[in-house]
């Protein structure tokens, strides 16, 4: 809501009103990069943890478990419990309700669309959905939170019981091959919080914008025992979430926080403590707030190897929360670790229990969107794609690269193709050739200049052997620039139309190119077959790309006798 704009901008400079937070620098450097060039200094002079790096090897001797909380944005357009927009704006301060700031005699209103999203994450999640569950208070004191509280549900989760299955192909680490079993605790809403602003040296500020934005928390079981694994669970969930349209951004955007919860104990040894009905654990901790899929990872490594190191000198692991920054080969303790009774968590009694209905739960079971793997299954048995093409255009794009895909080959099927035949052709001219250019201009897919219609026409005369390899890739930077012309056009005013080269003119170029190099050509016989690819080379570019590359290739081979 607009109109308290100027009431949360009073609060902020309430809250911090000192003379350094007052303060406004000139020439101050932005946080990030500072943390940056810090993180980078630290490799230089330490060298991040590897994981795979034999110095940093913590032994066989001692087994990892990890559990995982993953906070998630919402794809919703109103917060939790207020009707102020939850829409991305530069105006800070801006979207705020009434009761996201706790301004006295508000009171919470839960937006029944934020459900939708929530119901459908939990359910792709292979949760069992509570047709009753309840709104907690989780009681603390820090300035982004404005209530001294969070909204949270405890003790009646959304939904509980869930599972992801990662696989190989998942990127899971080599010693969980085939597959990894990650059990699912509960799934439940909570508000999140304001967003933090860091002006180095000592300037903090608040926006508000982002309080009351309605989340997911995904509670994992302590099922993972590897960093790598960790990660790929990190990396499946959010693309399971996107695939169900659940969340508003990924990790990438900030939409996506995750916690680590770990231990280390000595193998065939039993722990002292348990989480969630798993017996027999090492003292745990917790690392906050970790915003990528290489954070996870490499900050569980460095606390697990702290553990570690810290027990084998006969120490003893404290329960706690601890952060981790970007480059760091350490984690830093950060408080001592809460618990329930901390907490203080009672019933919400503002809030009246939230009543689904058994039509609802099952009309989204029927409706929900095709996951991830069920994607991935798709185009490798319709299309004859890669695994490793048909997962990354799963994961990429919020879903917009697949489907521009599907709209090339709706196209190619209308020219008279077949897309099970051009299946390989076209997603590698969709993810590395466009995507090469896409990347190298820092272009987002969403202001990809090459209609799907180009794409397709540009495959379609390669396929008919109209153009070359050469000339195709001439084609689509031509139309990625903006030229106006058709393919047609493009082709003839550029001439780029293939023409059928005689074998005997294969063999002039290359038998000139191999009398005018003998010394390269010797070491190709006596075994240095890599530069065969040079001759290759110089053969495209004395036909200005127009021959076969295969045809020159298999020239020289009978030229040079290999």
């Amino acid at each position: 809501m607009r109109h308290t704009t100027a009431v949360v901008n009073r609060i902020a400079r309430i809250v911090y009103s000192s003379p350094a937070c007052i303060r406004r620098h000139q020439s101050t450097l932005p946080f990030r990069k500072q943390l940056k060039d810090e993180a980078k200094l630290r490799k230089a002079q330490r060298g991040l943890i590897n994981d795979k790096n034999p110095e940093n090897d913590s032994g066989e001797d001692w087994e990892l478990t990890v559990g995982l909380e993953i906070h998630a944005q919402l794809n919703s357009e109103r917060k939790l419990f207020s009707s102020a927009l939850t829409s991305i704006t530069n105006e800070l301060n801006s979207h705020t309700g009434l009761f996201d700031l706790s301004i006295p005699g508000s009171q919470p209103l839960l937006q029944k669309t934020v459900l939708l999203p929530a119901l459908r994450a939990a359910i792709a999640l292979n949760c069992e959905i509570q047709l009753e569950s309840r709104f907690d208070r989780k009681h603390y004191f820090y300035h982004d939170q404005p209530a001294g509280y969070q909204i949270t549900q405890y003790y009646a989760p959304l939904a509980k019981n869930g599972h992801v299955v990662l696989t190989q192909e998942d990127g899971i680490a080599p010693e969980d091959y085939p597959e990894v079993r990650v059990g699912i605790k509960q799934v439940q809403l909570e508000q999140d919080t304001a967003k933090t602003i860091q002006q180095p040296p000592d300037d903090v500020l608040l926006d508000f914008n982002r309080v009351g934005h309605p989340l997911i928390e995904i509670i994992t079981l302590p099922h993972i025992h590897s960093p790598q694994t960790a990660s790929a669970c990190v990396r499946k969930l959010q693309d399971i979430l996107e695939s169900v349209n659940a969340v508003a951004t990924g990790m990438e955007l900030g939409g996506l926080r995750a916690d680590a919860n770990l231990s280390v104990q000595q193998r065939n040894t039993v722990g002292e403590c348990s989480y969630s009905g798993v017996l027999g654990l090492g003292q745990r901790t917790e690392i906050k707030n970790l915003s990528s899929f290489k954070a996870v990872e490499d900050a569980i490594i460095a606390e697990r190897n702290r553990q570690i190191q810290t027990l084998e000198q006969g120490g003893k692991i404290e329960g706690e929360t601890r952060g981790w920054t970007l480059g760091s080969t350490e984690t830093k303790k950060l408080r001592g670790k809460e618990g329930e009774v901390d907490y203080r968590y009672l019933p919400d009694p503002d809030i009246p229990p939230l009543l689904l209905s058994g039509e609802l739960i099952e009309h989204l079971k029927h409706t929900l969107p095709a996951l991830p793997d069920q994607q991935t299954s798709y185009l490798i048995s319709s299309f004859d794609i890669t695994m490793k093409d048909a997962k990354t255009l799963v994961s990429l794009d919020r879903g917009l690269r697949l489907d521009y895909l599907a709209e090339v080959f709706d196209i190619l099927a209308k020219l008279g193709h077949d897309s099970y035949k051009l299946g390989r052709t076209a997603s590698n001219w969709t993810l590395h050739e466009l995507g090469g250019l896409l990347s190298t201009h820092s272009v987002p897919f969403e202001a990809n200049p090459v209609s799907a219609r180009a794409l397709a026409e540009i495959i379609s005369n390669l396929q008919n052997e109209q153009i070359n390899g050469s000339g195709a890739k001439t084609l689509l930077s031509l139309v990625f620039a903006g030229t106006e012309r058709n393919i047609d056009q493009l082709i003839v005013e550029h001439n780029l139309k293939s023409r059928n080269f005689e074998a005997d003119e294969y063999r002039t170029i290359a038998s000139q190119l191999l009398e005018q190099y003998p010394k390269m050509a010797q070491e190709i016989r006596n075994g240095k077959t890599g530069k065969l690819q040079w001759f290759v080379g110089q053969i495209m570019r004395a036909s200005q790309g127009k021959m076969d590359a295969k045809t020159a290739t298999d020239t020289l081979i009978e030229l040079l006798g290999i």
